[in-house]
């Protein structure tokens, strides 16, 4: 099933949101896609969508500094919380 390029900007202006409600913690992918009752696979996709619009950064390393194999954490970039900061 396609999903309209509307539904995807609605979908993506919610985790911009989560992610805002969030900052600074960055998130995991399973993470945002369980808040939004969304398959990870098509969360991921959106969440790429983002970071190549830079609206979001992927931290592929732990607190401690140590490279994820196979995960990515997410938050959002300093000049969209800014954004979001000066609508709120």
């Amino acid at each position: 099933m396609k999903i309209s390029k509307e539904k995807r900007e609605k979908i993506s202006e919610q985790i911009l949101s989560l992610l805002y409600s969030l900052n600074p913690q960055a998130i995991f992918t399973s993470n945002i896609a369980k808040e939004l009752a969304r398959d990870e696979e098509f969360t991921k996709s959106l969440l790429l969508d983002l970071k190549e619009k830079k609206l979001i950064l992927e931290i592929k390393t732990n607190p401690k500094g140590i490279n994820y194999l196979r995960r990515a954490r997410w938050k959002l970039s300093k000049a969209t919380f800014e954004a979001y900061k000066s609508f709120g």
